[in-house]
């Protein structure tokens, strides 16, 4: 299933997107993509239920109302910094021995077609296209024999955004540059797992302006999906509706030379196989006395 959430930016409401290009919304169904459903199993009774209410269900066209990301309320976010190899070489970076990791706010995740505001002071906002993993079961010190993948409920895009001077040049913390608000587009769908059978055969794309900056494979990542879910659950518990960023490619604003970072105006396109599309448009963000 494809999992999209639409209407004005706190008040969505959940539907299911079909594959002539329809949407149904499933109001009568459930309230919400949670966490909570996610662990209620929401997906299982959904898919139970939706075949014998699809022709009493109302359907309509997605593309006429503004998609919300694809999750409500997520719960924490786990990033994982410099997980292709194509990317560690633009950084100058070694291969990582192990698996580098950070954390974003959930209240930076907009829908996938929002506005991303650039912040006051900022220098260095950069794109970077990503595969997101959203937790279905909790997964709590897995073994080395336990099937991470299992606990996956399904695969959505990220743009994870970043401001490079606050990451990297205002006091060692890579927090400062990755939890500005509206730094994470997410979706615009949740596509469940059973179709997506093989997470590291995925293509990534990222465009600005038109022009490809990211062009690339999960098969690239240096640390799979399942190992990523099996590692990070040695460290924290991942629980129903937290998310997995697990790294992007290369071609990233800093990669180039001079880097290419985004300014108000540009639009930045990102795709990923299987997992439809964002259409983004970056602007300055307002400060109190601007003009509005």
């Amino acid at each position: 299933m494809k999992l999209i959430r639409t209407g004005p930016a706190g008040r969505e409401t959940p539907a299911v997107l079909l594959d002539e290009g329809r949407a149904v919304a499933v109001g009568e169904l459930l309230d919400d993509y949670t966490p909570r459903w996610l662990a209620e199993d929401g997906l299982q009774r959904l898919a139970e239920e939706l075949p014998g209410r699809l022709d009493r269900l109302p359907s309509f066209d997605p593309s006429t109302t503004r998609l919300g990301p694809p999750l409500a309320r997520p719960g924490k976010i786990v990033c994982v910094g410099l997980n292709y190899r194509e990317h560690a070489k633009e950084a100058g970076a070694e291969i990582p021995a192990e698996p580098i990791l950070f954390m974003k706010a959930p209240d930076t995740v907009v829908g996938p077609d929002d506005v991303v505001l650039i912040p006051p002071g900022s220098e260095a906002t950069d794109y970077e296209v990503e595969l997101a993993v959203v937790i279905g079961r909790t997964a709590r010190y897995l073994a080395d024999d336990a099937d991470p993948l299992a606990h996956v409920a399904g695969y959505a895009i990220s743009d994870d955004v970043s401001e490079r001077v606050f990451q990297m040049e205002r006091g060692g913390q890579w927090d400062k540059g990755k939890n500005c608000e509206t730094f994470n587009p997410l979706g615009p769908w949740l596509v469940t797992a059973d179709e997506v059978p093989e997470p590291q055969a995925l293509d990534l794309r990222l465009a600005v302006n038109g022009e490809v900056r990211q062009d690339s494979s999960t098969s690239d990542m240096i640390f799979p999906v399942a190992e990523l879910v099996r590692y990070i659950s040695q460290f924290m518990p991942l629980y129903p509706g937290d998310i997995i960023n697990t790294g992007t490619p290369q071609g990233v604003g800093a990669g180039f030379d001079p880097p290419r970072f985004v300014r108000p105006g540009d639009e930045v396109t990102v795709a990923i196989s299987g997992l439809g599309a964002q259409r983004g448009r970056f602007e300055r963000a307002l400060v109190e006395g601007d003009e509005r």
